[in-house]
């Protein structure tokens, strides 16, 4: 397969859209977020962490501290996308993440 085809075979892909967390292991504190390409926003924030530039500054204060080893990223849920190019996550994404909140029960003082 040449480059080009490559490309275009990765772009066609559907991104795997859902819900996911990063949690603090010592504090227990969460950080839950829905995304249209979950793997890709768990890469970006662990990026950002380690840049020392994530907007979260409580997030980021937990990880100097703590570091990799003191968190876990994950994937809660993935949405099943339909067929079809016109279809928008975004509020189906927002519903998951909501319904999430409700499933754990995250306290105010336990979320970042």
């Amino acid at each position: 397969m040449d480059r080009k085809a490559m490309v275009r075979a990765y772009r066609d892909t559907p991104r795997p859209a859902g819900v996911f967390r990063v949690t603090h292991a010592a504090s227990g504190r969460t950080l839950l977020g829905s995304s249209p390409d979950a793997p890709a926003m768990l890469n970006r924030i662990r990026a950002q962490l380690r840049m020392k530039g994530h907007p979260k500054s409580a997030l980021q204060a937990d990880w100097e501290a703590d570091g990799v080893d003191g968190f876990s990223f994950e994937i809660l849920e993935l949405l099943e996308i339909p067929e079809g190019n016109d279809y928008n996550p975004a509020e189906d994404l927002a519903v998951m993440e909501e319904l999430w909140l409700e499933k754990l029960k995250l306290p105010k003082e336990r979320r970042y």
